[in-house]
């Protein structure tokens, strides 16, 4: 098995052995069921960012798919999670770099729940390296087919499903704007992804879709721990004026308004939640 490999299949083990543990939901966050018996499908569902927006979206009153790749354990936890408000969770274990894999993805959700009103894309890998000469080809191609050519997959097979209403969220980043010296491939990919978001947007609008996306900053995730040095973990999210990573609680909010009716009059946008980093667009 590559290197690379071995980190993704690690990444949301990691959580286990986090002596500061990622926070997916605060107390003080409010139900007021703004997405009641909605049909949402969330790409990397089991750890992260990913599963604090499925617990938010099952808090809301959505029924949500979670698809995640390997990381079963992962995954039944945030079943767990999403249960325990009251809804149902639907578990697929898919890699998503596959155009069919994707249709057979969005096959399982109709057949299941009988439609979809959201589609979040946010499954994405990193492997961080100091130069562009430690960047392989084969890197490369793993990162943009997981972190873009799925968005493209995933939509194709679901927008004739998708309904007036509908929404489409995709999950760009920070450094789509800033960079990153050791994120080089991730950044492209997080760029296309802002590119893809604005395009499809006005590609969509006239069936009464919305397309946006939420560009998170530095988010404590099982990823950081398992993808960068503990000498970079011990500084990650202090050089934001806020001083301090954030927690993927701090980010669910954000995807439940795109998909609600509050953001009725908004597509091709990106929402930037960074610890308040200044960024244009």
């Amino acid at each position: 098995m590559k290197q690379h490999e071995k980190e993704i299949n690690n990444a949301a083990s990691k959580e286990k052995s986090m002596k500061d543990k990622p926070v997916f939901e605060r107390p003080y966050d409010r139900q007021a069921q703004r997405l009641t018996n909605k049909v949402a499908l969330i790409t990397g569902g089991d750890s992260g960012i990913g599963r604090a927006v499925s617990i938010a979206f099952a808090r809301e009153g959505a029924n949500v798919a979670i698809v995640y790749k390997k990381n079963t354990e992962d995954a039944e936890e945030t079943k767990r999670l999403v249960e325990e408000k009251g809804k149902k969770a639907l578990l697929i274990e898919s890699d998503i770099v596959s155009e069919v894999n994707c249709e057979e993805i969005i096959k399982q959700v109709l057949k299941e729940f009988g439609k979809i009103d959201t589609l979040i894309n946010n499954a994405a890998v990193q492997f961080p390296q100091e130069t562009i000469k430690d960047i392989t080809a084969d890197q490369m191609k793993q990162t943009f087919e997981t972190n873009i050519f799925s968005n493209f997959y995933l939509v194709k097979a679901a927008l004739p499903h998708l309904k007036k209403g509908s929404s489409i969220i995709n999950t760009a980043s920070v450094v789509a704007y800033r960079g990153n010296p050791l994120l080089l491939d991730y950044a492209s990919t997080k760029g296309a992804i802002v590119a893809f978001t604005r395009t499809l947007s006005g590609m969509v609008a006239d069936k009464g879709i919305r397309v946006n996306a939420v560009a998170p900053g530095p988010i404590w995730t099982p990823l950081i721990v398992s993808t960068f040095t503990k000498e970079h973990q011990k500084k990650f999210g202090k050089d934001t004026p806020m001083k301090r990573p954030g927690q993927p609680a701090e980010v669910a909010p954000a995807y439940v308004f795109l998909a609600s009716e509050d953001a009725s009059y908004i597509s091709g946008q990106v929402i930037h939640i960074n610890g308040g980093e200044p960024v244009n667009g």
